[in-house]
């Protein structure tokens, strides 16, 4: 098989990538480097059955140009800044949602029918029911970010009920592996090692947090194409 993967050289796209190859699949990598970095791909690019595009996935020919021949995409580009979210909601509209409505006009355009989406457990907002079921009305959103992940996903349904897509929206939440870039590890880890006797925390102590091993997630989102 042959995919297109965007955000190639991102924390869960790079892996991601080398699981595809090793598979034996083609991949062809896409991505700005706007925050993906691109020794994540260095072992990809030694396969003879992997080419790197450098491109934002809002420039359209670009995008139309790397999709030709391709048998589906993984659509994991996207801005992953929550935090900044309310400090620059447009990112979010233009990186989240409409990259995501460009990338399903490519594959329209190409005849690609079949995509793997990078969601968010921020799509989610805040809702009522833990666990939540995916039966669950939408709660109200509560970030930017969140809406553009729970638009992408509206997209994606309304190609394939309009043009017989088939789609997968993965809503991703705390990973954590190889090339991990950011998030609250880090800040533990600085604050150990500036002083090993303390570690300050939000909350009360008494929470609990699931994570999710980023060869795990790369696994079920392979396992859909």
């Amino acid at each position: 098989m042959n995919y297109l993967v965007t955000g190639a050289a991102g924390f869960i796209a790079s892996h991601l990538c080398d699981a595809l190859l090793a598979r034996g699949d083609s991949v062809v990598g896409f991505d700005n480097l706007s925050t993906g970095q691109e020794r994540f791909v260095e072992g990809a690019r030694r396969s003879p059955n992997f080419t790197f595009v450098r491109a934002d996935v809002l420039d359209a020919p670009a995008l139309r140009r790397a999709i030709q021949g391709v048998d589906a995409v993984f659509h994991f580009a996207a801005n992953a800044d929550i935090r900044g979210s309310f400090g620059s909601p447009r990112t979010d509209l233009s990186q989240n949602t409409l990259a995501t409505f460009e990338v399903l006009e490519a594959m329209r355009e190409a005849g690609v029918r079949r995509i793997v989406f990078a969601s968010s457990a921020a799509a989610l907002g805040e809702p009522d029911v833990f666990p939540t079921p995916e039966t669950c009305p939408i709660p109200a959103q509560t970030s930017p970010y969140g809406a553009s992940k729970m638009a992408g996903e509206g997209l994606i349904s309304s190609y394939c009920e309009g043009y017989g897509f088939e789609g997968y929206a993965f809503r991703f939440v705390s990973l954590l592996g190889p090339r991990y870039p950011h998030g609250h590890v880090f800040d533990f880890v600085r604050q150990l090692l500036a002083d090993p006797t303390r570690l300050r925390i939000l909350g009360d102590g008494t929470q609990r947090k699931s994570y999710l091993h980023v060869e795990d997630c790369v696994a079920a989102a392979r396992s859909q194409l």
